[in-house]
């Protein structure tokens, strides 16, 4: 749980310091949204140093949090309902982190 948790926050960290920059580009939001977008991806780079696996290996599993996670944001932040696939691919992408992530391991 406290893997899952950290994979979380460092998806919405990400999240954050992408989005910033779209709404400064496409939405012609403030230049200052740069500066909170460059330290939330800054967090986002150290977060992921927290994670004991292997580096390959949490960047894999993390993809399946970070889909689930924009699934939320989109339902959350955009407005924009999930379809019942969108469910099912990110359901998907969680089993597939699990895998990834908690597979028994021989050093």
């Amino acid at each position: 749980m406290k893997t899952f948790a950290l994979f979380l926050l460092t998806a919405l960290a990400e999240i954050v310091g992408c989005y910033l920059p779209w709404l400064w580009l496409r939405q012609q939001g403030s230049p200052w949204l740069l500066l909170p977008a460059a330290a939330s991806l800054a967090l986002f780079a150290w977060l992921l140093t927290l994670h004991p696996a292997a580096s390959g290996r949490v960047y894999a599993a993390y993809g399946g949090v970070y889909v689930c996670t924009a699934l939320l944001w989109l339902w959350l932040v955009d407005s924009v309902k999930p379809t019942r696939w969108d469910l099912l691919g990110g359901g998907l992408c969680l089993l597939g982190m699990a895998v990834i992530m908690f597979a028994p391991r021989s050093n």
